[in-house]
C-alpha cells in the first residue's frame, strides 16, 4: 500500500488535472439546430446560452408556439450536447469514476 504523502499528492494532480479540463470545457461552444436550420442555439462549456439566431421565414407563418418549440428543442439539445462532452472528457480522465459535483 502506498503511504499518505503519495495518496495527497496523486489526489492533488487529480485536482489540478481536473480544474484545468473544467476551465477548458467551459471555454468551449457547442451548437445545435432545430426546425431544419431554422433556430440555432450555441452554448458555453459552462451551459450558458451564448447565441440564438431565428431564420426570418420562421417567423412568416405566425405560428408563436412553434417557434417557442423550435427555440426549446435547439436550446436543450445544444445543452445536452455540451453537458455529453463534458462527461466524455470527465470519463476519459477519471477512467470513468464519478466524483461528485463535477458533472
Amino acid at each position: 500500500m502506498k503511504n499518505m504523502g503519495d495518496i495527497l499528492r496523486q489526489a492533488q494532480v487529480m485536482q489540478t488535472k481536473l480544474h484545468k479540463m473544467q476551465q477548458e470545457m467551459g471555454a468551449k461552444e457547442f451548437e445545435a439546430t432545430s426546425g431544419g436550420g431554422m433556430v440555432t442555439a450555441r452554448v458555453s462549456g459552462r451551459q450558458e446560452i451564448l447565441a440564438l439566431v431565428i431564420d426570418p421565414k420562421a417567423l412568416e407563418g405566425g405560428d408563436v408556439e412553434m417557434l417557442q418549440d423550435l427555440i426549446l428543442a435547439a436550446v436543450n439539445e445544444a445543452m445536452r450536447i455540451a453537458k455529453s462532452s463534458m462527461e466524455r472528457e470527465m470519463n476519459a480522465l477519471t477512467g470513468g469514476i464519478k466524483v461528485p459535483g463535477m458533472i
